[in-house]
């Protein structure tokens, strides 16, 4: 794994969990001749969603809509297209579906090939919220939350006992290199990091002190 030269401070970066979508998904489903296409898609950036919006568009250039919705910035940023759709029987409801999956920065494209049955608002509204829905439900939720990379060096016995107990404070050892001393890479969640610079330091009696040298997010299952 390749190291920054410049490691950070032994402080918890101030990044918070996120939840959001644990995968793209795409989902189908007919209402009254009607053909509707959930597309859903983890993003982080309205470049990025504006990006997918462009995809499933281009992909889908013979439909008659392809309705979005898109939220990011834990909700500052909202946006929506009914795409020819009469307001307010589409984009946003596919929108009010996204604020309530409990998910952000995300984004969703619900696609239309018309079946030559007219739904009505109300069945529009049904239709668009019901697609939107099973695809998120489709792509699932994660919760990312932000893990130091940690380095430390030591000796061999020390290398024996730090290992021995690591588990026990949360942390994955991810790399060692054995020369004259043994170097460490783990990861460990940002809010535990405090315990295994405690662990490091106590078991090597100070001869050994870890640095945060990045941090990364980590998807966990999402737990409601």
């Amino acid at each position: 794994m390749k190291k920054k030269t410049e490691p950070r401070q032994n402080d918890v970066p101030g990044v918070e969990k996120r939840v959001t979508l644990a995968k793209e998904a795409h989902v189908e489903m007919e209402e009254r001749k009607s053909v509707f296409i959930g597309h859903a898609k983890p993003v982080k950036s309205e470049e990025e969603a504006r990006a997918f919006i462009e995809e499933i568009r281009h992909q889908y250039a013979d439909a008659t809509h392809n309705v979005y919705a898109y939220l990011l910035s834990g909700g500052a940023v909202a946006r929506y297209s009914d795409d020819g759709e009469p307001h307010g029987t589409s984009g946003v409801p596919t929108l009010n579906v996204l604020k309530m999956s409990g998910a952000m920065d995300l984004v969703v494209v619900v696609t239309r090939y018309f079946g030559g049955i007219l739904l009505g608002a109300g069945g529009l509204v049904r239709a668009y919220s019901a697609a939107a829905k099973l695809a998120i439900d489709e792509a699932g939720l994660a919760v990312f939350e932000p893990w130091n990379i940690v380095c430390f060096s030591c000796s061999y016995s020390d290398y024996q006992k730090i290992t021995a107990g690591l588990p026990k404070t949360g942390a994955v050892e991810e790399d060692a290199q054995f020369g004259e001393d043994v170097t460490v890479t783990a990861a460990i969640k940002a809010e535990d990091t405090g315990v295994l610079m405690t662990y490091i330091s106590e078991t090597t009696g100070g001869r050994s002190a870890a640095e945060i040298m990045d941090t990364e997010e980590r998807a966990a299952p999402f737990e409601a």
